[in-house]
């Protein structure tokens, strides 16, 4: 047989979990003919040099709904190995929408998921049903990309204002069915809700999905039931969970697998995690699908005080952060204001623990870069090293620098996987799936891009917490097999040709650097990757050595049920 594509000299990591092992790859058609020690003619060969050859990573918890309409690539997931990309997560997806309605539907994702307005605004909507969006998108695509189904963007185009007041009626459940079953029907890999109490829109409401009761989400769930296709994916799903198994009552109501956000060691509760682990032990025991998901990412936000999302939910300080500068300097000066402040978060005389900072946020809170040369002293300490060097307490000190600073100090603040030995167990659980970059959200905070290199490298590499062939299962197969994609994450003969060509020796994420390259010349975060040689979407080179080669192989990956029908 004469190949399109011959991978020669490869260690092959198939994404079994088998032992890995030399050989060679064949591609025809898109899809894989032949693993072995190969000699047949082909319209392209590549030597692998005894790098990896592995199934290509599937990046599966992203926020690319507007980013994929500009960027094919949907960078930088496709520079640490992804060959597809899944978004619509968190009940935010960018259809259905009405016409006329498009901005309103576009500040809740700007604001839970921090991509600026003036960036989503520059979207030409040319779409209005989730039918429609899905068919834009498949075309000129690198990567291939799955979507969901939004409960907010669902709820919002059937109950219009009204989506953030009130349940909804049975007329308005039946409308919100249609409308989740019709995108099913076109492909959709699920439906996407939200338990998340920390997602709010610009004007400091809880997003729509927020507002739904059991009864709604049940109804929507039920629909995928009844189709006999798709996953159900929840943004705030863990403490939904513990309280009432109501991730696990899902998806025991409707048979499929609920997947949630997320199992993961944090100092707000920093023994809950191994509560967490015994609820879903006991849950799957029982035959329920229902998996948090977890990442090898330390989770760290890059912020400056005029823009920041860390005391979201605070009641004094969350209207502050959505204010103008001049009112938040005019606000940060005044003495009574900081005695409130310090009253609800340095005392926590507030009802709940708000979802962006444990009771002692300030020791995780860290001065990356001092404005004024005089506090240059202060980089790379912590807050509370900070106010004990002056002197002060945790509110002065924190808020004379940011109205010395006007606002411009670069602070770097990560609480959450800040225990190695915690975070080698979860990502060894094998009732939890790794993912979670959040890929295309958050880009003025942080990025996620790099938790497949980061795992090679400081998990398997570094930490040895698994072998190599289990951590490539766990960004492939697993995956695949979770979200329904079952003709990929695995190199076997049939299946499609979605490779990834990495060195186990040098892969890794390097650090983070600012670029102005979205719409309008708003910044974000890139983490640049090192060690992935090639990456192939369906057969076709997308990537090499870091640069794109010009192709767009990438399809709109679609469910089983759309498959059979069509």
């Amino acid at each position: 047989m004469a190949y399109d594509l011959l991978i020669k000299n490869g260690r092959i990591v198939d994404g079994s979990g088998n032992p890995s092992f030399r050989g060679d790859v064949a591609v025809k058609n898109g899809h894989i003919v032949e693993l072995g020690k190969l000699t047949g003619p082909a319209s392209r060969t590549v030597d692998a040099g005894g790098q990896v050859v592995a199934p290509g990573f599937i990046d599966n918890h992203c926020h690319y709904d507007a980013q994929v309409t500009w960027d094919p690539l949907c960078s930088y997931s496709c520079d640490h190995g992804a060959t597809s990309v899944i978004f619509g997560n968190c009940s935010l997806s960018l259809a259905p929408v009405k016409k006329g309605k498009e901005d309103r539907l576009s500040e809740f994702l700007s604001y839970v998921e921090a991509i600026p307005m003036e960036v989503l605004r520059t979207l030409e909507f040319t779409w209005e049903t989730f039918p429609q969006y899905l068919d834009q998108m498949d075309r000129n695509l690198g990567v291939n990309v799955g979507n969901l189904i939004g409960h907010t963007a669902v709820r919002y185009y059937v109950m219009d204002d009204d989506c953030q007041k009130r349940t909804a009626t049975d007329d308005e459940i039946k409308a919100m069915q249609s409308l989740v079953r019709d995108g099913i029907q076109a492909g959709a890999l699920g439906l996407s809700v939200s338990r998340n109490q920390g997602h709010y829109d610009p004007q400091g409401v809880h997003i729509p999905a927020i507002w739904a009761d059991e009864k709604e989400i049940f109804a929507l769930g039920d629909v995928l039931r009844e189709l006999g296709t798709g996953i159900i994916q929840s943004g705030g799903g863990n403490n939904a969970e513990m309280k009432d198994g109501l991730m696990s009552r899902l998806s025991e109501a409707t048979g499929r697998t609920v997947v949630y956000n997320n199992l993961g060691q944090s100092m707000r509760r920093p023994d809950q995690w191994q509560k967490h682990m015994a609820q879903v032990d006991a849950t799957t025991a029982k035959g329920i699908r229902a998996y948090p998901m977890c990442t090898p990412n330390r989770i760290t936000d890059h912020f400056t005080m005029r823009n920041t999302q860390t005391f979201r939910g605070l009641p004094v300080w969350h209207p502050i952060c959505l204010s103008s500068p001049d009112e938040m300097l005019k606000a940060y000066a005044d003495p009574e204001i900081r005695r409130k402040l310090h009253a609800e978060a340095v005392e926590f005389k507030v009802d709940t623990l708000p979802a962006g900072i444990c009771r002692t946020w300030w020791d995780y809170m860290v001065v990356q870069v001092a404005v004024l040369p005089k506090n240059k002293w202060m980089e790379g300490k912590t807050l509370g090293e900070i106010a004990k060097t002056q002197g002060k307490g945790i509110i002065d000190a924190f808020l004379d620098l940011t109205v010395e600073e006007n606002l411009d100090t670069e602070w770097l603040h990560g609480e959450n996987n800040v225990d190695e030995a915690a975070v080698a167990k979860i990502l060894t659980y094998p009732n939890a799936i790794i993912g979670l970059s959040d890929g295309g959200a958050h880009v003025q905070f942080q990025s996620g891009f790099g938790f497949s290199t980061r795992l090679l490298s400081e998990w398997v590499r570094e930490k040895q917490a698994m072998t190599l062939e289990h951590a490539v299962r766990r960004l492939t197969f697993e995956s695949a097999s979770t979200f329904g994609l079952y003709d990929r994450g695995l190199l076997r003969p049939g299946m499609v040709a979605d490779i990834v060509i990495f060195d186990p020796d040098t892969v890794k994420p390097l650090p983070l650097e600012v670029v102005h390259d979205f719409p309008t010349g708003a910044k974000r975060i890139k983490e640049p990757a090192q060690g992935i040689h090639a990456t192939f979407v369906a057969g076709e080179m997308l990537m090499q050595d870091g640069k794109h080669t010009g192709a767009l192989p990438g399809r709109v990956l679609r469910n089983t049920y759309y498959k059979a029908a069509h």
